[in-house]
């Protein structure tokens, strides 16, 4: 491949580009949504200093349970996020997408 011709993978140009051919609107919005909750349980417990050990102990939910939630390496029950939530005084919201 020469330098000055830029390459373009058959999925696109970028991971936006990947998503919207082999995901669905729905797929996206459900990771988008999953990334979401993750990243704001990860951040309520760092935010109160809390270790995974301890957010066990408040909640009940084992702590590789809660390791395997934050990587996203599980695809967590309702009630075990609502646990870890309610823990660190959070919780869920519905609203008009």
């Amino acid at each position: 491949m020469s330098k000055d011709k830029e390459y373009i993978s058959p999925a696109g140009t970028d991971w936006e580009d990947f998503r919207k051919e082999f995901f669905t609107p729905e797929e996206i919005a459900e990771s988008n949504l999953r990334v979401a909750i993750i990243g704001e349980l990860i951040k309520a417990r760092q935010e109160r200093g809390i270790t995974q050990k301890q957010l066990e102990e408040m909640s009940g939910v084992k702590q590789p349970v809660i390791a395997r939630l934050e990587t996203g390496a599980t695809d967590p029950r309702l009630n075990t996020v609502m646990k870890i939530l309610y823990s660190l005084g959070k919780t869920l919201e519905i609203k008009d997408i």
